[in-house]
C-alpha cells in the first residue's frame, strides 16, 4: 500500500475529523447504535488544541496522489494523537477510514506515536517480515521496559482495537459511563458548612489546580484547563474554612459537565449539585462516569440521569489515578 507517514498540516485538521467521523459511523451502524453528530466543531477544537501542545505526537497516514486517492490529490486516510502530560503518555484519537481498515495503518500510527519506539518501526512501508518482527519486539518494550505511564480510554465494543492496545501492555482496566439526562438539582445535598466555591478567575488558583490534579489524577495539565475555559465550561474552586483547597468542578450551558476532581469523595454528592445549581444548562446534561466512583454514580442517577450505551474502557500500563475521586471531562483528553 503506498501510504505514508507525516505531521499533519493545519489546513488537515478537517479532514481528520470527516475520517473520526465516517470509522464512528461504521462500527456505529453495524452496532446498531446511534449515529455520530455531524456538528464537528468540538472535535476541531480539540485537534487544534493537541496539534498546539502534541505537535510531535500528531501523525496523519496520507495515500498519495494517484495510488487510488479521492479527486486526484493527497488524501488522509487515517490519523493518531496523544498527549503527553508530564510522565504520562494519553492515546488521544486513533481513527483509520473503514475501508483502509485492516491493512496495518492503525498498528503503524501507534507504533510511530508512542514513545521510545524509534522513528519508521513497523510502518506499512517496512518489508513484511521485517515489520513482524520489528512490532514483535516493539511490543515487548511496551510491555515491560517503557519508562513512565501509557493510558487511553476506548470503546468496549471494539475488541480488535483493544487487543492491539493490551498488546502493547495498554491493558483495559475500568469501565467508564455516559450519563445522559435532563438532571434535578433538589435531589441533591448541597455544600455542608465550612465548604465554600470559589468561582476560576476570582483570584489564581493555578497551584491549588496543579496540586488537586497530581493527587488525585496524577499529573497537571494546565494547559488543557485554558482548553476547557476557552471552550466555555465554568470552573470552581472547592476550599474548607481554613482555605485549604479541597477540590474543583466544571459545567457548562451546553450541558457537557466534568473535569470534577476531589480530595474528599464525602463531597461528590455536594459538589455535583452545587454545579447543577450554579450552572442550568440549556438541555441535557452528560458526563462520564468511571465505574469505581460508585458515589457520583449514585448521585448522578438519584439525580435523574441514566446511564446510556455500552461502557468505554480505561486503559493503563500499571496505575496513575484515583478515579473514584475523578469525572473526566471526556475520553479523548482526561
Amino acid at each position: 500500500m503506498a501510504i505514508s507517514y507525516r505531521p499533519p498540516r493545519h489546513a488537515e485538521l478537517a479532514e481528520c475529523a470527516l475520517v473520526w467521523y465516517y470509522a464512528v459511523d461504521g462500527y456505529m451502524a453495524r452496532l446498531n447504535r446511534p449515529l455520530p453528530s455531524p456538528y464537528l466543531d468540538p472535535l476541531l477544537i480539540l485537534l487544534e488544541h493537541l496539534l498546539a501542545t502534541d505537535p510531535e505526537r500528531f501523525l496523519v497516514a496520507v495515500r498519495p496522489a494517484g495510488a487510488g486517492s479521492a479527486h486526484g490529490r493527497e488524501q488522509v486516510v487515517g490519523f493518531g494523537i496523544a498527549a503527553q502530560r508530564e510522565h504520562v503518555w494519553f492515546l488521544s484519537q486513533l481513527y483509520v477510514l473503514p475501508d483502509e481498515q485492516g491493512h496495518g495503518i492503525g498498528r503503524a500510527l501507534l507504533t510511530q506515536i508512542l514513545p521510545s519506539i524509534p522513528a519508521g518501526m513497523g510502518t506499512a512501508q517496512s518489508p513484511q517480515a521485517g515489520r513482524a518482527a520489528s512490532l514483535a519486539r516493539d511490543e515487548r518494550d511496551a510491555a515491560d521496559n517503557r519508562p513512565g505511564i501509557l493510558a487511553m480510554c476506548t470503546d468496549s465494543a471494539q475488541p480488535v482495537s483493544n487487543g492491539l492496545y493490551a498488546r502493547f501492555g495498554i491493558v483495559p482496566r475500568e469501565p467508564v459511563f455516559n450519563l445522559v439526562g435532563t438532571p434535578n438539582p433538589s435531589a441533591l445535598s448541597r455544600l455542608p458548612v465550612g465548604v465554600g466555591a470559589e468561582p476560576f478567575g476570582r483570584s489564581d488558583t493555578s497551584a491549588a489546580i496543579d496540586s488537586i490534579d497530581r493527587t488525585v489524577l496524577g499529573y497537571a495539565h494546565p494547559a488543557d484547563h485554558a482548553l476547557l475555559r476557552r471552550s466555555g465550561r465554568t470552573g470552581f474552586l472547592y476550599r474548607s474554612d481554613d482555605g485549604q483547597p479541597v477540590g474543583y468542578g466544571y459545567s457548562s450551558e451546553a450541558g457537557r459537565f466534568g473535569p470534577v476532581a476531589l480530595l474528599d469523595t464525602t463531597l461528590t454528592a455536594p459538589v455535583l449539585g452545587h454545579l447543577m445549581h450554579a450552572i442550568r444548562p440549556r438541555g441535557a446534561t452528560s458526563a462520564w462516569v468511571p465505574g469505581s466512583n460508585d458515589r457520583a454514580m449514585v448521585a448522578l442517577l438519584r439525580a435523574g440521569l441514566r446511564i446510556e450505551g455500552f461502557p468505554a474502557l480505561l486503559c493503563w500500563t500499571r496505575p496513575y489515578a484515583q478515579f473514584e475521586s475523578y469525572l473526566p471531562a471526556s475520553l479523548a483528553l482526561l
